[in-house]
């Protein structure tokens, strides 16, 4: 099952939609979520403050995944390199658990760390 959701940073609006898993249900069940965008190469990522265990751990991603990053109790979306990237992989930080995919992860280049976010159901 995927569930809709809408992410805006900024002036940034873009659709998006989560998973089934036990992270992306936590997700699911808590938005709308509101944050301050922190970002790292081509990823934003997010304090959502919610403690959830992702079924599998992932060391690269996809354009356009978004993540889970347990360390940081942070979603991230996920569209280009990163610090730790080698060649053309996308690489977080430390392993995450993929949540869900967003539709033109590209717009979000334009967002800027301090940035106001917003999760919330489609």
């Amino acid at each position: 099952m995927t569930r809709a959701i809408r992410i805006v940073a900024g002036t940034v609006s873009a659709r998006g939609a989560l998973g089934d898993d036990a992270a992306a249900t936590a997700i699911w069940e808590a938005l709308p979520l509101e944050a301050k965008a922190e970002t790292w190469g081509d990823e934003i990522y997010f304090d959502i403050g919610i403690t959830a265990v992702p079924e599998q751990l992932h060391a690269t991603v996809e354009f356009g995944d978004l993540g889970y990053w347990p360390p940081g109790r942070a979603f991230c979306i996920f569209f280009g390199p990163t610090p730790m990237s080698r060649g053309d992989d996308i690489r977080p930080a430390s392993p995450v658990g993929v949540v869900g995919r967003v539709e033109n992860p590209k717009a979000f280049t334009t967002v800027r760390a301090g940035t106001p976010v917003r999760i919330e159901r489609a």
